[in-house]
């Protein structure tokens, strides 16, 4: 199982036929629990695949163009490069990361809605021209720092619930576009398109009329100022559901149609994030201590169902939200832990919470959850862990960046081959994992910090 690394800072496991990602996480646990039990990833780079081909078979023309923040491991961004996927880039360090795959700009936007000079800057030297924008600061910041920028005005869409605060959206009304139009004139800046975003946990697929008809407008009003546009972004907000990617694409199909058929020349695209990224990746953790209490301590808003001697367990587990769960600072955890050990199903389920390492009050990665005890050194599953974990991550604590196990089945690595796409580069970061890897836990897998 000797990885080709060479010039590669990591390498991808090609599954045998006979082998699953479920024997990958066994035997890696079985490795991790004799070596120093180290949280670890496993990314299924096929699923990458495999969602690029939905997307063509639903979605196309629109093309992807990926926001690197979602998971910027080097695995994901190879393979999607490969993928012929385009990136939106919000920080220097990511447009740098993509041009190291060597991405031609014209296939990267900046999408940071508030952007420093210096970035600004450092753009317009790598020839990245296209950026968004939602006010006239901004837009005086990139006419100084940026001659040949081609803006997407970022507007609003009413897509916020009940439940979704105020702060920290962004975009323009279509009242301010005209302003920022007449800014952009007479600064010398091109407009070049319209950009919005309809968040995923948007319930109304309505709000996607009403913006595609916004941008419309805009559009008309490009037309009155002399600006040849010919770029529209309908954002993210994708969740992975080939179900959801098909009821967006029934709504929006027809209005696009309608307001930019293909004789306009207007270029349709969207930024899919953790609709490729999301369920391709499972985190194991490790229990590293446990405590009990009395069942009258339980957390407000857990149902009084148990009895009321049952003890409640707290365990700390060795990765939290300065680490794979920072998401779970601002948003709710979208997966349940799964216990890897093998017990009875009629074994006794006790009210659970979930911490990380930090011993910070903030560190609270499940509130509550009923789960068979565990023993330190026992190991938990969460699934759909590939969005917002793989970044730039926090050192607070000492903490330590999970290990990575790559892997992708030989049906998707023909689906590649059979597409052209399988570039020599990539070739050589991959090696043959056999169907008995649960029974040798002797070798060794190649792996990226």
């Amino acid at each position: 199982m000797k990885g080709f690394l060479e010039d590669a800072n990591y390498s991808i496991g090609l599954l045998d036929e006979g082998a699953t990602l479920a024997d990958v996480i066994d035997n890696c646990i079985y490795e991790h629990t004799h070596t120093g039990k180290k949280a670890f990833y496993v990314g299924d780079l096929g699923k990458l695949v495999r969602n690029n081909i939905q997307w063509q078979n639903v979605m196309a023309p629109i093309k992807p163009f990926y926001p690197v923040k979602c998971n910027s491991t080097p695995g994901v961004l190879e393979i999607l490069g490969t993928l012929g996927v385009g990136f939106a880039c919000s920080s220097k360090s990511e447009m740098a990361l993509v041009q190291d795959l060597g991405i031609s700009p014209e296939n990267i936007i900046y999408t940071n809605p508030c952007k420093q000079a210096s970035q600004i800057k450092y753009a317009a030297k790598a020839r990245i021209n296209i950026m968004t924008c939602d006010n006239d600061i901004e837009l005086k910041k990139i006419s100084r720092n940026h001659p040949n920028a081609k803006l997407l005005l970022h507007i609003a869409t009413e897509d916020i619930t009940a439940g979704e605060e105020m702060n920290m959206k962004f975009g323009t009304t279509l009242k301010n576009c005209r302003h920022l139009m007449e800014c952009a004139k007479e600064l010398g800046v091109q407009v070049v398109g319209v950009k919005f975003h309809v968040s995923g946990s948007c319930k109304d697929l309505q709000t996607y009329i009403h913006a595609i008809s916004d941008a419309r407008c805009v559009f008309d009003m490009a037309e009155e100022f002399g600006f040849e546009m010919n770029m529209l972004d309908i954002g993210g907000g994708f969740t992975g559901s080939e179900l959801q990617l098909e009821e967006v694409n029934h709504v929006i199909r027809p209005l696009l149609d309608v307001y930019f058929p293909k004789e306009s020349g207007v270029n349709v695209i969207a930024e899919p994030g953790c609709y490729y990224v999301s369920s391709a990746f499972t985190l194991a953790v490790n229990v590293i201590a446990k405590k009990s209490a009395e069942y009258d301590k339980l957390p407000s808003g857990v149902e009084q169902t148990r009895n009321d001697d049952e003890p409640v367990f707290t365990y700390y587990i060795n990765d939290g939200v300065y680490g794979s769960f920072a998401s779970k600072l601002s948003e709710k955890l979208n997966t349940i832990p799964e216990v890897h050990k093998k017990y009875k199903e009629d074994e006794p389920l006790f009210a659970s919470s979930l911490w990380g390492p930090s011993c910070d009050e903030l560190d609270q990665i499940v509130e509550n959850c009923l789960l068979p005890e565990l023993s330190v050194g026992d190991w938990l599953i969460f699934d759909n862990m590939g969005s917002g974990t793989l970044g730039e991550q926090s050192t607070f604590n000492d903490y330590q960046r999970p290990l990575i196990y790559y892997m992708m089945s030989f049906s998707d690595w023909d689906e590649m081959q059979d597409a052209g796409i399988a570039s020599d580069t990539l070739m050589k970061n991959f090696f043959f994992v056999p169907s008995c890897i649960q029974l040798n836990p002797e070798e060794r897998f190649s792996t990226a910090a």
